[in-house]
C-alpha cells in the first residue's frame, strides 16, 4: 500500500499558506503599472482582479475537496482530459513559475533598492538570481509556522501603508478626485478597467499552487473552503484600500512611472524612514522570488521523474539532496527572461500562462462532474461560477498586449510539443505492453497444447 502524507494542517495553517502565497511581492511592485494602464482609480482593476479570481477559486475549492492529494491543476486536467492534455497544463504552470521569478527579480532591482544602495538593475538580477538559485541549492527548510511569521511581517508592510495613506487623507493632503479618474490617453474608461485588471490578476495569483497542499490537510472538505475564500477576501480588502491610498496620496503621473509604487506613499507621509520600508518591501519580493523559485525546481523534477521531461532534471545532489539540474535549469530560463523583459511585460505573460491553466480546470470541473470517483460530499460550487470563470479567462485573453502574446505563444508552444511527444510516448507504452501480453498469452496457449496427456 503506498504511503500517504500527513494529515496535520488546520484550517488556521491553511488560511496562512493561502494568504502568504497570493499577498505580498505583486502588489509592492505593480501598482505603478496599473496606474499606467487604468488612470487614478487604480482601486477598480484590484477589485475587479478579485472578483474574476475567486470565480477560478471556485473550481479548486471544488476539485480539490473531490481529489485531496497532491498534484494539483496538471493532476486534475490529466483526469479530465488525459495525460497529453495534463503535460501540457503542467509545463503552462512551470512556465508560469519561471516566468514569476523573472518578474520578481527585475521588481527586486527597482526603487526599493535603489533607496538604500546605487547599483545597476542588470547587476542586480544577475546578482540575485545567482544567489536565490544557491540558496536553493543548499536546500531551505521551511515550516507553515514560519510561513505565518513571513506572512505577518508581508501584511504588516501592507498595513502600514494603509496607516500612512490614511494619516495623509486625514491631514487632507490628498486628492481624493483621483479615485473616480478612469481612464488614460491610449485607452477609454472600459479599456482602462480591463487593461489594468490583466496586471492586477497577477497580484491575486498564488491559490492555484496551494491545492498541491489538500493530501495533508486535516479535513479538506471543510478547511480548504474555508481558508481559500478566506485568504482571498482578506488579500481583496488589503489591496483594495493599498489602491485606494495610493492613489489619493500620490499624483497618477509620478505613481506610474516609479518602480516602488508604495515607497511613494511612505515618501507623502513623511515620518517613516524610506530605508525601513525599502528592507520590508524586498523582503517581501525575495521571498516571493525564493518560494516560486523552489516550487518551479521541484516541479521540473516531479515532472523528469514521470518522464514528461527530460531524465537529467530528476539528478540530486549527493548529501543535499535538492534538484540541483532542475533548479539551475528554471533559474537559468528565468535570469534570461529577467535580463530581457520589464516587469509588466513579465506579469502579464504570467497571467497569460495561468489564463491557459485557469480556463482548463473550470472546464475540468464540469466534466469530471461525471463520475471520475473522488470524495463524497465534497464542496460543490454552483455550475454558474466555473461558467463564468471559463467566460472570464477567454475574455482577459483579448486583452493582453501582442507583445506579451509573442513571448507567451513561444512557451505555449513548447509546452504543446511536450505535450504531443508525451501523447506519442504513452501511446507507444500502451501498444508495447498490450504486445507483450499477447505475446504471453500466445506462449501461455503453445505450452499448454505441448504438454503431454497422461493416459493412466
Amino acid at each position: 500500500m503506498p504511503e500517504t502524507l500527513k494529515r496535520a494542517v488546520t484550517t488556521p495553517l491553511l488560511y496562512f499558506f493561502i494568504l502568504g502565497d497570493v499577498l505580498g511581492a505583486g502588489v509592492y511592485v505593480l501598482v505603478g503599472n496599473i496606474a499606467r494602464e487604468s488612470g487614478g482609480a487604480v482601486w477598480l482593476p484590484l477589485l475587479t482582479a478579485l472578483v474574476l479570481a475567486a470565480l477560478t477559486a471556485g473550481s479548486y475549492a471544488e476539485l480539490a475537496t473531490k481529489y485531496p492529494r497532491a498534484g494539483g491543476s496538471a493532476s486534475y486536467v490529466t483526469t479530465a482530459f488525459g495525460p497529453a492534455a495534463g503535460s501540457f497544463i503542467g509545463f503552462c504552470m512551470l512556465a508560469a513559475g519561471v516566468v514569476s521569478v523573472a518578474a520578481l527579480a527585475r521588481a527586486f532591482a527597482g526603487d526599493y533598492l535603489r533607496a538604500l544602495v546605487s547599483v545597476p538593475a542588470l547587476v542586480v538580477v544577475v546578482i540575485f538570481s545567482v544567489l536565490l538559485a544557491a540558496l536553493n541549492i543548499r536546500g531551505i527548510k521551511e515550516s507553515l509556522g514560519a510561513n505565518v511569521v513571513a506572512t505577518v511581517v508581508e501584511l504588516g508592510g501592507l498595513l502600514l501603508i494603509i496607516g500612512a495613506g490614511a494619516w495623509v487623507m486625514l491631514r487632507g493632503d490628498a486628492d481624493l478626485d483621483r479615485l473616480t479618474e478612469v481612464g488614460t490617453a491610449e485607452h477609454g474608461a472600459v479599456g482602462a478597467v480591463l487593461a489594468g485588471t490583466v496586471l492586477a490578476f497577477y497580484s491575486f495569483v498564488g491559490f492555484e499552487t496551494s491545492v498541491n497542499l489538500a493530501e495533508e490537510v486535516k479535513d479538506p472538505r471543510r478547511s480548504y473552503p474555508t481558508a481559500l475564500f478566506g485568504a482571498l477576501l482578506t488579500t481583496g480588502v488589503v489591496y483594495v484600500l493599498i489602491g485606494v491610498v495610493a492613489s489619493a496620496c500620490v499624483p497618477t503621473d509620478q505613481l506610474a512611472q516609479s518602480s516602488g509604487p508604495l515607497l511613494e506613499v511612505i515618501r507623502a507621509a513623511g515620518g517613516i524612514p524610506d530605508r525601513l520600508f525599502s528592507v520590508i518591501a524586498l523582503i517581501a519580493v525575495a521571498n516571493g522570488a525564493l518560494l516560486t523559485g523552489i516550487m518551479s525546481s521541484r516541479l521540473a523534477y516531479g515532472m523528469a521523474n514521470d518522464g514528461l521531461l527530460p531524465p537529467v532534471l530528476g539528478r540530486v545532489l549527493a548529501g543535499r539532496r535538492t534538484p540541483w539540474v532542475a533548479i539551475l535549469a528554471t533559474s537559468s530560463v528565468s535570469l534570461i527572461l529577467a535580463l530581457t523583459g520589464e516587469v509588466d511585460a513579465l506579469a502579464a505573460t504570467l497571467v497569460l500562462l495561468l489564463l491557459l491553466v485557469f480556463a482548463s480546470v473550470n472546464a475540468a470541473v464540469l466534466v469530471l462532474r461525471r463520475g471520475h470517483g473522488g470524495e463524497s460530499g465534497h464542496f460543490r460550487i454552483p455550475t454558474i461560477f466555473p461558467c463564468l470563470g471559463s467566460a472570464s479567462c477567454l475574455f482577459l485573453f483579448t486583452r493582453i498586449d501582442g507583445q506579451v502574446w509573442a513571448r507567451g505563444l513561444v512557451l505555449v508552444a513548447l509546452g504543446a510539443v511536450l505535450a504531443l511527444v508525451n501523447a506519442f510516448h504513452v501511446r507507444r507504452t500502451r501498444r508495447t505492453a498490450r504486445s507483450s501480453a499477447a505475446s504471453g498469452r500466445s506462449r501461455e496457449r503453445q505450452e499448454a497444447s505441448a504438454t503431454p496427456c497422461d493416459d493412466r
